[in-house]
C-alpha cells in the first residue's frame, strides 16, 4: 500500500511538471514557428528591405525622367533634346546627315585580322 501511494504522490508531481512542459513548448515553438513568429518577423523584414529597394530604385528612375521632361518644358526648351526626341520618335534625319549602313557579312570581314606582307 505504501508503495502505491507513494508512486501516485510522485506522478501527480511528475504529471504537473510534463503539462507544464508540454504548454510551454507549445507557446515557444508558436513563437517560433507562427503567424507572428521570429521567422515570419525576419521574412517581413526581408521584404520590408527588398520593397524599399525597389523604391529607391524607382525614384531614381523618376528623378531622371523628371529630368528629360524638365529640359522639354516651355520655360526651359532645349532645343538639342527637342530635335533629338523628334528625330528618334519620328525615324527621320536632317538632309545633311551621313547614313551610312552595315551589312553584318561586311561588318565581319572587315573586323578580321589581316596579315601585312
Amino acid at each position: 500500500m505504501d508503495l502505491r501511494r507513494e508512486f501516485r504522490r510522485r506522478s501527480r508531481q511528475v504529471l504537473c511538471q510534463l503539462l507544464g512542459a508540454c504548454i510551454a513548448g507549445y507557446f515557444v515553438y508558436h513563437a517560433v514557428q507562427g503567424d507572428r513568429g521570429v521567422i515570419a518577423w525576419i521574412q517581413v523584414n526581408q521584404r520590408l528591405a527588398q520593397a524599399q529597394a525597389d523604391l529607391d530604385r524607382t525614384n531614381e528612375e523618376r528623378s531622371a525622367l523628371e529630368q528629360r521632361v524638365a529640359l522639354l518644358s516651355n520655360s526651359s526648351l532645349d532645343l538639342d533634346m527637342l530635335e533629338e526626341r523628334a528625330r528618334v520618335m519620328l525615324n527621320f534625319s536632317h538632309p545633311d546627315d551621313l547614313v551610312i549602313f552595315l551589312d553584318d557579312a561586311a561588318n565581319k570581314a572587315s573586323s578580321a585580322p589581316h596579315s601585312v606582307n
